[in-house]
């Protein structure tokens, strides 16, 4: 295992071979990059994450070759220069090959001429001696074989399954396919009016380079033929292809060769190349996946660690039309403790009454911050409250809605909110979310959260696990407070899990609030190693040990304690001191466990203990004058937010119903490779726009700078 993920990866081999007795010890990827750096060489999470994605390549190979190795003992097959060829196999490709001779078929037409007796003529063909080969062939005319025809088309089918399962003929149509292809589309004729098809109408008559295809064009083209608009098709030079297969092959120039020549182009049209370029054509997918898949979860990771305004009072607003909008005043901690239904648009249109009933409420619940829903009516009720005189300063924000309707219809909501219907139950998520995006948008499957493009038609195990790393990492680089977490969100703490953030939960409402880490031992079934790998990342306020709520690890509490002593002061008196902590000679405290990253690490948590690592929410005002799509003019300069990030550019939200696309060419006056090096998720910028297809509803931006 080792070998394998040093042959694909740069990393040391101390590192791997620590890395993976961790992860065998059933630690998690947030706990060993944190508090084993010294361990690990100081890998970081992605480094972390690489070595655990070969070691299951590596398991998965592995569980691959008993398998198959089992299989060719039990058919008697298996030699020792086969299982050695089986045990050398470094990817699941050529173990595949290796097999392919092997593998028992389905009724083959190779098979058939076998059972015909056809074998031998196969090999005297091959041998390429005969000269008279229709008078050998008349010899096997007998049984189910009517011909001297029949036996020749018989041998040539045998003739082709061995070429078809030669691996160098394989790997040189896959070194063709991989260099060479082109993908090749056609439009379904009666589909070609179909209103469903036209936005892939781009896509009715394509060819391009398979290895050069962008991942978001294949998943468009792939979705496209998954629907039935078009057609598909991977093409290579079929003659310079079937030249190399012969120049492998023939060396004579006589009878046998005619029939080899036959036999070849046989194998290339009926057998290698459907199978080789469906290979080539799910290869290109895969990478389009892990494509589409990166791009997702960098998008994730943004909108997670999006701003919080933190513990504020918050009325939030779910904006409608005819259903009015559905008000709800949550306290500081997100608890709600008003709802009400206001119409103040069409067709009631009582505006007077909407906005004394939201001034009385914001005086009633001493609100400080007012979050409104990004969807319909968004601009219009923004508009409202703008107009309102408060007493207080009241900041107002417009906070995505993505997926808040997936949260409100689900168990998690239902169990929190059982006497609410749907609409207040959505109303109460975007009001947390301007609280805390993370702790609210964890209770929510990532995939329905909106960031990515494709993300139905990508690999969904593969997609799964990355998403949920990357809410694992986020839940764990911010730090979770135990006293107020939802069971969501203590279950991505490292160590926890689903069944220990319910216990949790529930000796919380049991027994009050936990006021030290040592009490959350007394949680039911949460052991030492759930505590090792969980307390660090677990929270609490207002403790005894000030540590309690810092990322110092409770197993560093006593070195932090020695510190603190050899300094002349308390450990609170050491908390925020950098005057005392940047003069520490921190030497004199590594030992066998802790080396200079810990003690770094340490010490830059006891100067800002707990803090949180993503910036403060700030206020944003949409061009008022702007109501829909129309009202946009080319040159106009414009403030926006970026809604969704791809590997083609970003969409931008101007505050109307469409969101503009700035196009990867459009975000720099330079090349630009990667998109999320000029601009981030939810990203306040100022837009020029380029063009407007009223037809089509597109926008084109640009990154006004």
């Amino acid at each position: 295992m080792i070998e394998f993920i040093l042959s694909k990866t740069e990393l040391s081999r101390e590192s791997v071979k620590s890395t993976i007795k961790l992860l065998e010890e059933d630690c998690t990827i947030p706990f060993i990059s944190r508090y084993r750096k010294e361990l690990t060489g100081n890998l970081d999470e992605v480094q972390i994450g690489e070595i655990v994605k070969y070691k299951e390549q590596f398991e998965a190979l592995e569980k691959r070759k008993t398998t198959i190795l089992k299989a060719l003992e039990e058919d008697n097959v298996l030699t020792s220069e086969l299982q050695e060829k089986i045990n050398r196999a470094q990817d699941l490709t050529v173990l595949e090959d290796i097999y392919l001779p092997y593998k028992k078929k389905r009724k083959t037409k190779a098979e058939t001429a076998r059972k015909n007796g056809l074998e031998p003529l196969a090999k005297i063909i091959m041998s390429q001696n005969a000269n008279d080969v229709e008078s050998i062939a008349y010899r096997y005319v007998k049984g189910d074989v009517n011909s001297v025809e029949d036996a020749l088309e018989g041998a040539r089918h045998i003739i082709a399954e061995w070429i078809n399962e030669r691996t160098d003929i394989r790997n040189n149509i896959r070194y063709q396919l991989e260099r060479f292809a082109t993908i090749n589309t056609k439009v379904v004729k009666a589909k070609l009016e179909d209103e469903k098809a036209q936005k892939f109408r781009d896509y009715f008559d394509w060819s391009e380079s398979l290895n050069r295809i962008p991942s978001h064009r294949l998943l468009a083209i792939l979705r496209a033929e998954q629907e039935g608009f078009i057609r598909v098709k991977i093409e290579i030079d079929d003659e310079r292809a079937l030249v190399k297969i012969e120049d492998r092959i023939i060396r004579s120039n006589n009878a046998c060769s005619d029939q080899i020549e036959q036999a070849i182009k046989d194998a290339y049209k009926r057998l290698l190349l459907p199978s080789l370029s469906n290979e080539a054509l799910q290869n290109a997918k895969a990478k389009a996946d892990d494509a589409a898949i990166t791009v997702f979860a960098k998008n994730l990771k943004q909108l997670l660690l999006g701003s919080p305004v933190g513990e504020k009072r918050v009325l939030a607003i779910d904006p409608g039309y005819r259903t009015g909008c559905k008000v709800v005043c949550l306290d500081a901690k997100g608890d709600l403790k008003y709802n009400e239904t206001i119409y103040p648009h069409p067709p009631k249109n009582d505006r007077v009454g909407a906005m004394k009933k939201i001034s009385s409420l914001a005086d009633a619940y001493k609100i400080e911050a007012i979050a409104i829903g990004n969807g319909t009516a968004s601009r219009e009720t923004e508009a409202l409250i703008r107009k309102i005189h408060f007493k207080n300063d009241i900041e107002v924000y417009v906070v995505s809605e993505a997926g808040a309707s997936i949260y409100s219809a689900s168990k998690i909501a239902r169990d929190e909110f059982p006497n609410y219907d749907v609409t207040v139950r959505g109303s109460v998520s975007i009001g947390r979310r301007l609280q805390d995006p993370l702790a609210e948008l964890v209770k929510i499957d990532a995939k329905s959260i909106g960031v990515g493009q494709y993300q139905h038609d990508v690999d969904q195990a593969k997609l799964r696990s990355s998403l949920d790393t990357v809410v694992e990492s986020c839940v764990n680089a911010v730090g979770v407070n135990i006293n107020t977490a939802s069971k969501s969100l203590l279950s991505y703490v490292s160590g926890i899990g689903p069944k220990l953030a319910e216990n949790i939960v529930a000796h919380r409402n049991e027994n009050g609030a936990f006021s030290s880490r040592n009490d959350i031992k007394k949680v039911a079934r949460l052991g030492n190693k759930a505590f090792e790998q969980g307390a660090a990342f677990l929270r609490i306020k207002d403790a005894d040990n000030p540590l309690d709520d810092s990322a110092v690890h409770p197993e560093r509490y006593n070195l932090v304690k020695q510190i603190a002593k050899d300094e002349g002061k308390a450990i609170s008196e050491l908390i925020g001191n950098s005057q005392v902590l940047k003069k520490i000679d921190l030497k004199k405290y590594i030992n066998d466990e802790v080396g200079l990253p810990t003690l770094e690490d340490i010490i830059s948590e006891l100067e800002k203990p707990g803090l949180d690592i993503r910036e403060k929410a700030k206020v944003f005002t949409f061009n008022q004058e702007l109501k829909t799509i129309s009202d946009l003019r080319e040159g106009q300069l414009l403030p926006g937010i970026v809604n969704n990030i791809t590997n083609f550019g970003c969409f931008v939200d101007v505050g109307i119903k469409e969101s503009g696309l700035i196009h990867i060419s459009n975000l720099a006056d330079g090349y630009v490779s990667d998109v999320n090096e000029h601009v981030s998720l939810h990203q306040q910028i100022i837009v020029k726009v380029l063009e407007v297809d009223l037809s089509r509803k597109r926008i084109q931006f640009k990154l006004h700078k």
